[in-house]
């Protein structure tokens, strides 16, 4: 098949290159956490938070086989699992998130994107092969919304210092609970995808006056 490389598994045309950089980034931001440098890690995260948000409209623009489009499903999953699961509970260990209680407040949060994602999987599965269904509502909040959540609470940390810890804890445990929660959250739309793209791009300009008065 022309998507798939000769000795590989996998599938590498340009529907799921957004997915493979937003997992690089999420990959280099969990490194870049590890050795202190949260900011960059947390810029990561709105990287990653990019590519999620344009990944599945950039598939649908070309005709997929069945496997592709499984293969889409699953990979999409495991790879917000990565950049919204694990990278958020690797920026809360840089900033401090140590005792014992504050470590179970990130397996709490990590465990809840990843049922999370299981579902969306079992019910995405269902509707991407009903040429009739489209989803227009999700069932909990999304993990991707961190992307620009914990980017905002961030912009408060030079301001909050010892509160802020508290502050990330809770809102990770909050975040959790609105990951399982049975509400109705609506898809957002091109229009709705633009917007948050320049959600994004504001709350990039806040983290970057935040260290500029750090550095002052």
């Amino acid at each position: 098949m022309e998507t798939e490389w000769i000795g590989m598994v996998g599938f590498y045309n340009y529907t799921v290159i957004l997915t493979y950089v937003g997992v690089v980034s999420a990959v280099l931001g969990i490194g870049l956490a590890m050795y202190g440098h949260t900011s960059m890690a947390v810029v990561c995260l709105m990287v990653s938070g990019f590519c999620d948000l344009f990944d599945g409209t950039i598939a649908r623009t070309k005709k997929r086989t069945v496997s592709e489009m499984k293969f889409g499903i699953q990979i999409d999953s495991l790879a917000d699992l990565i950049c919204f699961g694990v990278l958020p509970a690797a920026i809360g260990f840089s900033i401090g998130l140590t005792h014992w209680y504050e470590t179970a407040a990130l397996i709490v949060y990590v465990l809840a994107a990843l049922i999370r994602l299981a579902y969306y999987n079992v019910t995405e599965d269902e509707l991407e092969f009903n040429e009739n269904a489209k989803r227009v509502y999700y069932d909990g909040l999304p993990v991707t919304t961190v992307a620009i959540l914990i980017p905002l609470i961030y912009t408060l940390r030079p301001v909050m210092k010892n509160g802020f810890l508290l502050l990330y804890a809770l809102c990770l445990v909050a975040t959790a609970v609105a990951f399982l929660l049975k509400v109705k959250v609506r898809k957002l739309g091109m229009k709705g995808m633009i917007a948050a793209a320049f959600c994004g791009l504001a709350v990039l300009a806040l983290l970057i006056v935040g260290w500029n008065c750090v550095a002052v």
